[in-house]
């Protein structure tokens, strides 16, 4: 039997080093850490979940797949449950940025640049970059990846060297921007798009401190669709 992963969960694969141990945070049906076992990508996995359904059945499935021997499981909130000596590779996927960011903030132990971050929100990636940026952490790649019709970017991040991103950064990275990512014209449309209604909705409504900040993000991020169209 074929082990039913996702894209956006290769994607997340691709990103990890050869021959990591690694923290699948929120691992649902566990089925990353079982593919990154099977192809030698991982040499050691932890599994954690908030729920101890989900986490039955990635157990299960682990045994199915013959990985059981190599991953270990907990039920945890975030990283609670985690050895940072037990792990070089932290991967945080399916679930909001801002939901990401509180997991980092509260595990002060990944504020170490041994430490490989792979993160991939659902939602909210500009909450997730304005903290990485303010936390310290550098963003070193990015890649976009489309499933099941929606565009996921994920993240490769490292404790050290970040600074604050503008606005716009945090909707779109220096570092996405420059990988020239064959998805990238479809990302631009997606978050101006998106930019252009909340502006339009807060400006409306009249709170403009808010305003301020969304209006900068769709200003620069305009910019950047610009310049990448050589306009």
């Amino acid at each position: 039997m074929k082990l039913p992963i996702s894209r956006r969960l290769l994607a997340c694969a691709d990103l990890v080093p050869a021959g990591a141990r690694v923290a699948d945070v929120g691992c649902d049906h566990g089925y990353l850490g079982i593919h990154l076992l099977q192809t030698g990508r991982a040499a050691h996995v932890i599994a954690t979940d908030l729920r101890e359904k989900p986490l039955q059945k990635a157990r299960a499935n682990a045994a199915q797949f013959g990985t059981a021997d190599r991953m270990d499981f907990f039920t945890a909130n975030g990283l609670a449950a985690v050895d940072p000596e037990a792990v070089d590779t932290v991967v945080i996927a399916g679930m909001g940025g801002d939901n990401i960011a509180s997991i980092l903030d509260a595990a002060a132990w990944v504020h170490d640049p041994r430490y490989t971050m792979i993160l991939q929100p659902q939602t909210s990636g500009n909450d997730l970059r304005r903290y990485l940026g303010r936390a310290g952490f550098s963003i070193e790649a990015e890649a976009l990846v489309r499933d099941g019709g929606f565009l996921y970017f994920t993240i490769l991040a490292r404790f050290g060297g970040g600074t604050p991103l503008t606005p716009g950064q945090q909707y779109l990275s220096p570092q996405l921007l420059r990988s020239g990512d064959p998805l990238l014209p479809a990302y631009f449309d997606r978050i101006l798009n998106a930019l252009e209604r909340t502006v339009a909705g807060i400006t409306a409504g009249g709170d403009e401190k808010k305003l301020d900040y969304y209006q900068r993000a769709l200003d620069e991020v305009r910019e950047m669709r610009r310049q990448y169209d050589g306009t």
